[in-house]
């Protein structure tokens, strides 16, 4: 079976990508079309030889340019022609699932979810822009989202990332979504047999979804040691917030192995962001240790209530240090002393799960098209 898989950009190596490399384990000999690649990051994992990219990618600085480029995305990837496949497997959050498929082909999108920007963010995103930008987000987005509604119709299977991202796409595109949580690699990832240390940690990218703040503030006001893991846009301004605590520290970028050590020290997360779905605080759990989490998005899904975490209601910093003073209470009284059943809670999102899923899925659909 000859297999096209479809993925929004391979510039940086996240979450989604996770979601195509697990693809091609399933489909080795699959051909992957994308908007733009960049070979630097990710030739290591995903091949120039199996890379096919869009017109983008022929523009100067296309890599680092291309998310200005959303008028011009529905042409690059409806410009593909995968008339030759046999089956077309989708993985997008932006316009990858726009792809034109044959009626003979079967066409699955795995959607990490639909177009924050087009959709409910849309407002939020355009109060952070300047004038110049807002002025095309309301000249472009109207037409995007016709786009987008339209391209969600000929799609055959749609899959979801997790219930809240199967209601927004029941919201936006009036379509029922399969929902398969996504792979998260816990086989790497375990307890290490010891008492937590008196540090909580943050690990995220530093934009401002993220909500990084919220958890500097309240370990800042609760004086409680905090371990910020990451980088990003927003660097500056968490460390200006900082400035001059003690208690927090920010260790940049490091390695896998050093992440995994801090997530099985820590006393537990602090995880502030409205997530799709959230791969972090899985990651945190499979090292044995709970989560203190903003109680909307994908974090439902993934954190079970004073037995793998707590939940806070608003993002603001007197809601996180309310939960923090919660999650202590409960920690004294043993609530989360069982390192092994949370990491065994987390092993129900493993890759292994996902790739028999997302098998079962396409099997399914296939016969379908037999029907």
């Amino acid at each position: 079976m000859k297999v096209a898989i479809v993925h929004d950009w391979l510039v940086n190596y996240g979450g989604a990508e996770r979601v195509v490399e697990s693809f091609l384990k399933l489909y080795p000999q699959a051909d992957i079309f994308t908007l733009v690649y960049d070979e630097k990051k990710m030739g290591k994992i995903f091949p120039k030889e199996k890379v096919h990219t869009s017109f983008v990618q022929k523009l100067p600085m296309a890599s680092k340019l291309y998310t200005k480029l959303l008028s011009v995305m529905p042409k690059a990837f409806e410009s593909f022609d995968l008339s030759s496949y046999d089956l077309v497997l989708c993985s997008s959050s932006s316009c990858a699932k726009g792809v034109i498929t044959s009626p003979g082909t079967p066409h699955i999108a795995y959607i990490h979810t639909p177009m924050r920007y087009a959709w409910d963010l849309f407002f939020d995103y355009r109060k952070r822009s300047n004038k110049i930008t807002r002025f095309f987000m309301d000249r472009w987005m109207p037409s995007i989202r016709l786009w987008d509604f339209v391209s969600s119709q000929r799609i055959d299977t749609l899959i979801a990332n997790s219930s809240y991202i199967a209601r927004r796409i029941k919201k936006f595109w009036n379509r029922d979504a399969q929902v398969i949580y996504p792979p998260v690699n816990t086989s790497r990832l375990s307890p290490n047999g010891k008492e937590p240390e008196d540090f909580y940690v943050v690990f995220s990218r530093f934009v401002p979804y993220k909500r990084v703040d919220l958890a500097v503030s309240a370990c800042m006001q609760l004086n409680r040691k905090l371990v910020v893991i990451g980088s990003g846009s927003g660097e500056k301004e968490l460390k200006a917030l900082a400035a001059g605590n003690k208690n927090i520290t920010f260790t940049g970028r490091i390695s896998d192995e050093e992440v995994k050590d801090y997530l099985q020290r820590c006393k537990a997360m602090i995880f502030c962001a409205e997530e799709d779905f959230g791969i972090i605080p899985v990651e945190c759990q499979a090292c044995g240790r709970p989560v203190i989490a903003f109680g909307k998005g994908g974090a439902l899904e993934t954190v079970s209530d004073r037995k793998t975490g707590i939940f806070f209601d608003r993002q603001e910093t007197d809601s996180v240090v309310e939960a923090i003073k919660n999650f202590e209470t409960l920690a004294e009284k043993g609530i989360f002393s069982d390192s092994s059943a949370i990491s065994e809670f987390a092993s129900a999102f493993s890759e292994e799960r996902f790739i028999r899923q997302i098998e079962d899925a396409v099997n399914k659909t296939i016969q379908n098209f037999k029907k």
